[in-house]
């Protein structure tokens, strides 16, 4: 637990740009993430009493007030293979268990927690079939495998 703790530490301290031993808030979901979590902006903003942008740039946490975030986060439902097959079938229109690739791309960059282009194409590359279509069922297994 005292390695763990200290990986931890160091991690955090990589992303302290001042020497403070603190990290501004907006960095905190980065963190978290480079820590093997996956939480929304919308959660991280919650944990951190939902500050605004000003706020998010400019105050600054420690490491001990960082670790129960971050318990937090880890405790929060992650979504599950029936979680997102329900969400993309919103999105199949034929009903076959595919949506087409190019919706898929403007709905991951466009809705909810919205991706940058490159993350996209990072988890678009080798999907979609020769039709254009990913066949969303057992993509998601393979998502949320990596996910979890």
């Amino acid at each position: 637990l005292t390695q763990f703790y200290t990986d931890l530490s160091e991690a955090f301290g990589l992303f302290d740009r001042v020497g403070d031993n603190k990290v501004a808030y907006n960095q905190v979901a980065d963190i978290m993430r480079a820590l093997g979590q996956n939480p929304t902006n919308k959660d991280v903003k919650k944990i951190l009493g939902d500050p605004s942008a000003e706020d998010m740039a400019n105050k600054r946490i420690d490491f001990d007030a960082f670790i129960p975030m971050l318990k937090t986060v880890d405790a929060i439902q992650k979504g599950t293979y029936d979680d997102y097959v329900e969400g993309l079938r919103v999105f199949d229109k034929e009903g076959n268990g595919t949506v087409m690739g190019a919706e898929l791309r403007i709905v991951l960059s466009t809705l909810g927690e919205k991706m940058s282009e490159p993350e996209v194409d990072a988890l678009m590359q080798g999907q979609e079939d020769e039709n254009g279509s990913v066949n969303y069922e057992s993509k998601c297994l393979h998502v949320t495998y990596h996910l979890t």
